[in-house]
């Protein structure tokens, strides 16, 4: 039995929502309840499903587990073929634990057209979870472009008054990206060939094993091109600056389940993208922008500092704070939708001292707070430092020289401390939020009727902040289940810098120890140093 289902596993619990869906169409509309219980029922299930991966993961083993390989459409070299390593095996989990805990906070939230809603958050699951298990390029680009289709109506359909403007918005910023992520992937289809001498295909692990570590100066041309392609794809997905116009109307307009799978699971498939794509596949295009997407990074993303930062320790807390984002943001939405529902407006001069209201959801408001923030023994403290300690392990290569300061040389530390600003000004505004509504007098006479947090509304945020502590206290196996990916990920990296020194040079001629690459960093600083087995 455990065989057949470390075989087929990612198979049920990819296509268990997508299979629920279509039950519920079945379900007479008018059967509300029924619809409801059922969705959530299914959730929970593939939730469930899923679980037993995280501990059925060899975490020494290198590559990708759980695998199936199927041949689907041999003509083009696309197969179905399936797997997880650490990273999506983190993803996978995320999605499935958030994807039940939204449906679960919809149950007031949504009054009309009840079972068109259940069954678009279904298939929505589906296509998220088919992004971080695909080991095919076709059959990621189908799954990136199906998930796409449900969010699309649920803003639509169930969002505010700009629902329209916001939905069409997304899926026009989305299918830009995607349309040019497409003309990357073929161009790398149409490359393989020639330097393998046999068919192409569309496996992603071949693409890196055979391309990651070329130095055909032909090669290293393209991959820049090859790289701007993804780059704008991905960088749409996250949302990096400038591309992340469409993301306010996006969250103010979708429904609060909308805005959490949209913060705590879409954003992060862009991130993903980066870490499973471009820095293995690309890796001496990766370095050749790495000054501009560090710019790029610190206005906003923190952790896509930690993963161009391009070293164990910034890779380890990129990734992890991915998984902690997801948390803490989704849980923030939670928080905002479940307010909305009691007084219909968001505006904070309309709250104040709701404390003494509603003290269980003032209690989880602010712990979710502090894990944003950053707080010691909350999730968000752990990711933040790791990708600080990447951070200023950044190469000084990688920084600038400023004239009018006598040609000072800035390196990983001004990295490192426009990240810390970043984190201080986020603090910042957040605890403004917490004070502004949640203490003082409650001298708005709307909100004295206000009624605390039920069982239902507990049960959404508690299992979020019981993961927050976790992570916090013991982030031990995650950084066990990461140890490996970050390990290949930082030697191809590595590979590919030496490759693209060594083509740049002219024949016969070998790398001057002024410009060998540096060394890659062996081990994560103490306090984030992952324990051996």
């Amino acid at each position: 039995m455990l065989d057949w289902y470390t075989r087929n596993a990612l198979n049920i619990v990819t296509f268990l929502p997508l299979l629920g869906a279509l039950a519920l169409l079945l379900i007479d509309k008018e059967k509300k309840g029924l619809i409801m219980r059922s969705a959530t029922w299914i959730a929970f299930a593939d939730f469930l499903l899923s679980a037993p991966l995280f501990f059925l993961y060899d975490a020494g083993r290198g590559g990708f587990q759980f695998e199936f390989r199927r041949p689907w459409i041999p003509s083009i070299g696309v197969d179905y073929y399936v797997g997880i390593d650490g990273i999506s095996l983190l993803l996978l989990l995320l999605t499935t634990f958030l994807g039940v805990i939204s449906i679960l906070s919809s149950w007031t939230a949504i009054t009309e057209r009840v079972k068109e809603y259940y069954v678009f958050m279904l298939v929505l699951q589906t296509g998220m979870l088919g992004v971080f298990i695909s080991l095919d390029f076709f059959l990621f680009y189908i799954f990136w472009e199906a998930m796409l289709v449900p969010m699309y109506f649920l803003i639509g359909i169930w969002g505010g008054p700009r629902k329209l403007y916001a939905a069409i918005k997304f899926f026009l910023y989305t299918l830009l990206g995607s349309v040019l992520m497409l003309l990357g992937i073929l161009a790398v289809y149409f490359y393989y060939p020639k330097v393998t001498g046999g068919t192409s295909t569309f496996d992603i692990t071949e693409f890196i094993r055979v391309l990651g570590p070329l130095t055909d100066p032909v090669w290293l041309e393209m991959s820049k091109w090859v790289f701007l392609a993804f780059f704008i794809g991905f960088a749409i997905k996250v949302p990096m600056f400038p591309f992340h116009t469409w993301l306010p109307d996006a969250h103010v307009e979708a429904p609060t389940a909308g805005s959490v799978i949209l913060a705590g699971v879409l954003l992060k498939m862009g991130t993903y993208g980066f870490v499973r794509f471009s820095l293995p596949m690309l890796p001496y295009a990766t370095r050749y922008y790495l000054p501009y997407m560090l710019g790029l990074a610190v206005i906003g993303i923190l952790y896509m500092l930690g993963v161009f930062a391009l070293n164990q320790q910034g890779l380890y807390g990129g990734i992890l704070q991915m998984i902690n984002h997801g948390l803490s943001t989704g849980a923030l939405f939670l928080i905002v939708g479940l307010i909305y529902e009691r007084r219909h407006t968001r505006m904070i001069a309309e709250f104040g001292g709701l404390s003494s209201q509603m003290p269980i959801y003032a209690t989880l408001f602010m712990i979710i707070t502090m894990s944003s923030i950053g707080l010691p023994v909350l999730n968000g403290f752990i990711g933040e430092f790791t990708i600080l300690v990447g951070a200023f392990r950044i190469p000084p290569a990688y920084g600038f020289s400023i004239p009018w300061l006598g040609g000072l040389h800035i390196g990983g530390m001004f990295w490192a401390v426009c990240g810390t600003l970043g984190i201080v000004l986020g603090a910042a505004y957040m605890l403004w939020l917490y004070q502004r509504t949640m203490f003082g007098k409650l001298d708005n006479p709307e909100n004295a009727g206000l009624k605390d947090l039920d069982l239902r509304e507990i049960m959404t945020l508690a299992p979020i902040v019981l993961c927050c502590f976790w992570i916090g206290l013991y982030p031990k196996p995650f950084f066990r289940i990461l140890e490996r990916p970050v390990t290949e990920i930082a030697a191809r990296l590595q590979a590919g810098e030496a490759a693209g020194q060594t083509a740049a040079l002219p024949a016969g001629a070998a790398p001057s120890p002024a410009s060998a690459p540096a060394p890659p960093p062996t081990a994560v600083a103490s306090a984030t140093r992952v324990p051996a087995r």
